[in-house]
């Protein structure tokens, strides 16, 4: 869909790394008590700040909020085309990044994430991780993943499968299992909450 007018900027981080199964991606989990979006898997990001230069360092600057990456541990590859989310009405970038030095990290705020998984790409590409998540609101159908205990679909699970469609991971995985979203997952945000909700509610 169309942005509107008054769209907040927003970016997160797809940060990939070599990790001890191979090439791996970087997940949080949002802490299960958030009235908006509470368990959710989700990439690092957030809304942009007036101090940010580019969709990148929002995204940066994000993670480094969230989960104690440091920036100098990551090389920017690529910046994608801004998607709107219409449920919180966000425009948000996706930042594809490479972690060619791997730090430790872990959540910050328990109150705001409360996990951290580092997530193999060759789980994410096996078809019997890959399902087709259906929300009972809108009738929303897309790509969903079960991996490392979490449910990921919506706007991360549809990033993830492009990423392994354009990366040439993909593994023919349809048809496919159809299962309902978490209810949990379709609650509107207040004015209060209006944080970037860049998880699973795609509209």
């Amino acid at each position: 869909m169309p942005a509107t007018n008054g769209a907040r900027p927003a970016a997160v981080l797809m940060l990939l790394g070599d990790g001890p199964a191979g090439t791996d991606i970087l997940l949080i989990e949002r802490a299960p008590d958030l009235r908006s979006h509470g368990g959710q898997p989700a990439f690092p990001g957030g809304a942009t700040d007036p101090c940010d230069a580019s969709p990148a360092a929002t995204a940066l600057r994000e993670a480094r909020e969230e989960v104690g990456l440091d920036p100098e541990c990551v090389q920017v590859l690529a910046t994608g085309p801004a998607l709107y989310l219409p449920p919180s009405d966000f425009l948000v970038t996706p930042v594809l990044a490479w972690w060619h030095t791997p730090c430790s990290v872990a959540p910050l705020d328990s109150n705001e994430t409360s996990s951290v998984a580092r997530v193999p790409v060759a789980t994410l590409a096996d078809p019997a991780n890959r399902v087709l998540a259906h929300h009972p609101r809108t009738g929303y159908r897309g790509p969903a993943f079960r991996a490392h205990g979490m449910f990921i679909w919506g706007f991360t699970g549809g990033l993830l499968a492009a990423l392994l469609r354009m990366g040439g991971w993909e593994r023919p995985w349809l048809p496919a299992e159809q299962v309902e979203a978490p209810v949990a997952a379709i609650s509107a945000p207040s004015d209060a909450e209006r944080a970037p909700e860049l998880t699973g509610e795609s509209g």
